[in-house]
């Protein structure tokens, strides 16, 4: 399998070629806050199997768990691109938003599914639109019921 991937600018591009050791998604806090969103969607590959382009900058602190994890992102557009994890020595945790063809994977499991909202638990009813809104603005607003 040989997937790619790049920033929200471009300016940071990478290629991994081979399987995924683990795709799954990530409901800590920590990734809810680092993310700006309420999951990561995360695959773990093998270091040596990654090859990245472009300069990156990195932030480091102790994750939920108490270990250390690197957020590695571009610093022209802020888009996180992967994560080192100190449990981890070896692999990189490419952020699965920044592939090319993110629906290429599926994840196969959740971690730290306590923190997971509740709306990912069948528990919200959402209108859905298949691309952009393009309808009168007042169509939206709508009690829930």
């Amino acid at each position: 399998m040989k997937l790619k991937g790049q920033c929200l600018c471009g300016a940071v591009r990478y290629a991994f070629e081979g399987d995924p050791l683990f795709v799954f998604l990530c409901h800590c806090r920590d990734c809810q806050q680092s993310s700006g969103s309420l999951l990561h969607f995360g695959l773990i590959v093998p270091e040596v199997q990654f090859n990245r382009e472009g300069e990156v900058r990195a932030y480091s602190k102790k994750s939920d768990a108490g270990r250390e994890i690197t957020r590695e992102f571009c610093p022209n557009c802020g888009s996180g691109i992967d994560n080192r994890l100190e449990l981890l020595p070896g692999a990189v945790v490419i952020k699965g938003g920044t592939l090319d063809d993110p629906s290429a994977l599926a994840p196969t499991f959740e971690l730290f599914a306590r923190s997971k909202v509740s709306c990912f638990d069948g528990g919200a009813s959402l209108r859905s639109f298949p691309g952009d809104v393009t309808v009168d603005p007042s169509e939206l607003m709508w009690k829930a019921s």
